[in-house]
């Protein structure tokens, strides 16, 4: 990619969404957890309980923190870096932000506050409330946030002014309801929950095999795998819904995820693996699986799912039919707004303008679009063809681990079923190892879904070329730079915090018992098996 102002904005917002999406995750599903572990201590008034509480909620709180902090800086980016897009747009995408800011991020930080430092001021219903209210709020700020990025996605609700050059809210229920945007919260927070049920599992399989907190981690382990085992088999469920939405509203999108170039007969085939050649338009030494692929796309068996080379054409036919909205456009403001134009050029512009942002893909090329030659036209049509080989293979990346981590979760639900959590070490030790694969897995899927956006900062309606501020490459090169620097650093510091809390454990309120840190159990002893041992997590 060349180094150009809009490669560089870009990279730079995502540069910080990817930071700032290592802290939203463990931070959706840490609040739903905690809220869990509280719930069983007022139900049944075992400390134990309140020490997981206070102690996972530590760690929840470090997490927070960093998170707010990358967060913040995401929001000022769409004016500084991507100002026509906030102003041709910012009649919807503002509001959604807007409520998340008002409603969710205030009602969050708030409760954040009474769940730290209410244990002693708030009865056990009081402080139990304010922890669900983190969670919901925690939720709430993830769901605005997903229905401006759904929107984005499928611009449902909105339509273009030519009177004021800017797209506005037509119908504001069509964009809270936008099936696309609903379709990406359950996704997302269901990866968000399995992101901390794993990392839970994680630091407690790490504590039974130094044989410390014996007992609380027990009982953490058992939340988080019987937690982390709904939500992976939801984050399938919803990804399943995810692809059909995808074959319904962003067919290039879902063809560059399969490396597919000609058009299938009904059912597509799943491609379970190969190599995408995007000069070439081949897939070489593709492995198919029947019929899959038509089931998810279309959820039918005689569906025909386009191929990239038919959907291109598709494009070049739309951009010429943008080109006539264009120009439609132009008489319009030069006559000074459509009552004085001719029934005509109102027609004209009413048919085609939802093909107008196709035209605005001719600008990388020619600054009016209406001089574009067959040449420009075709080349345009092909830049709606995202990165083939990147989402070919970061879906693959993320549906591989999606599947692990079922059967990890899995795998200790059973074992705590059988009381038997500690009785293969080896275990323990893929449940330590396996912590950051949740993160990888998010990762992935959030560049799948970007990268299979482009070229549209909207989807059909404003390119990406079209919607960036006229910075400077100097400029951006700096802050870019200065963005790593300080986000690596909050990084650094985030990991150190979270692996000194730790080491240090939880600070227990509950006498010693058997199967307790507090008893001095010697780490090798500790992690084998006995009758007491087992039996102390129940």
């Amino acid at each position: 990619m060349d180094l150009d102002i809009v490669a560089l904005s870009r990279l730079q917002f995502a540069v910080t969404a990817l930071y700032h999406f290592l802290f939203v995750p463990l931070t959706l599903g840490l609040s739903i957890i905690l809220a869990i572990m509280e719930t069983v201590y007022v139900m049944t008034g075992r400390v134990i309980w309140r020490d997981m509480t206070k102690f996972w909620g530590v760690l929840f709180g470090i997490n927070f923190a960093m998170g707010v902090a990358t967060g913040i800086v995401m929001e000022f980016q769409f004016g500084m870096n991507w100002s026509y897009y906030s102003h041709y747009v910012g009649d919807i995408f503002g509001a959604p932000l807007a409520i998340e800011g008002l409603m969710a991020f205030f009602m969050e930080a708030t409760f954040v506050g009474l769940f730290f430092f209410g244990w002693d001021k708030l009865s056990k219903v009081g402080h139990l409330i304010a922890t669900w209210a983190v969670a919901i709020g925690s939720n709430f700020s993830a769901l605005w946030i997903l229905i401006a990025n759904g929107w984005m996605q499928n611009p449902v609700g909105a339509a273009f002014n030519p009177a004021t050059m800017r797209m506005e809210v037509t119908d504001f229920a069509a964009v809270l309801t936008n099936p696309v945007a609903q379709a990406k919260f359950v996704h997302t927070v269901s990866a968000g929950y399995v992101c901390a049920a794993v990392f839970v599992l994680g630091v407690s399989a790490w504590y039974l095999l130094k044989g410390r907190h014996i007992e609380l981690a027990k009982r953490s382990m058992t939340v988080a795998a019987s937690f982390g085992l709904a939500a992976a088999l939801s984050v399938a469920v919803l990804g399943d819904e995810s692809g059909y939405l995808s074959g319904e509203h962003q067919k290039m999108k879902l063809a560059a995820i399969e490396g597919m170039w000609e058009t299938q007969p009904a059912p597509a085939a799943f491609t379970v693996i190969g190599f995408p050649d995007q000069q070439a338009r081949e897939t070489h030494y593709a492995i198919h699986i029947p019929a899959v692929m038509g089931l998810i796309g279309t959820r039918s068996l005689n569906t025909v799912m386009p191929g990239i080379d038919e959907l291109v054409k598709r494009a070049e036919a739309r951009i010429r039919e943008g080109i006539k909205a264009y120009d439609a456009l132009q008489k319009i403001r030069e006559a000074g707004g459509t009552d004085k134009v001719t029934q005509g050029v109102r027609g004209d512009f009413e048919e085609n303008g939802i093909n107008m942002g196709y035209a605005l893909l001719l600008k990388r090329y020619v600054d009016d679009p209406r001089q574009a030659t067959d040449e420009q036209i075709a080349k345009a049509a092909w830049d709606t063809v995202p990165q083939v080989a990147p989402l070919f293979w970061l879906f693959r990346v993320m549906v591989g681990i999606g599947m692990l981590l079922i059967l990890l979760t899995g795998t200790f639900f059973v074992l705590s079923a059988r009381r038997a959590l500690d009785r293969h070490r080896w275990l323990l030790k893929v449940a330590v190892w396996a912590i950051p694969l949740p993160w990888i897995a998010i990762e992935s899927g959030w560049m799948v879904a970007e990268f299979g956006r482009q070229p549209w900062v909207i989807e059909g309606v404003l390119p990406t070329a079209v919607a960036v501020s006229n910075l400077g490459v100097k400029t951006l090169l700096i802050t870019l730079a200065g963005f790593i620097a300080i986000y690596t650093t909050l990084l650094i510091i985030e990991v150190k915090l979270m692996l000194k809390t730790i080491r240090k454990g939880p600070e227990a309120e509950h006498a010693p018992s058997e199967g307790d840190s507090r008893s001095h159990i010697p780490p090798a002893r500790a992690a084998v098996p006995s009758s007491s041992s087992t039996g102390s997590a129940a």
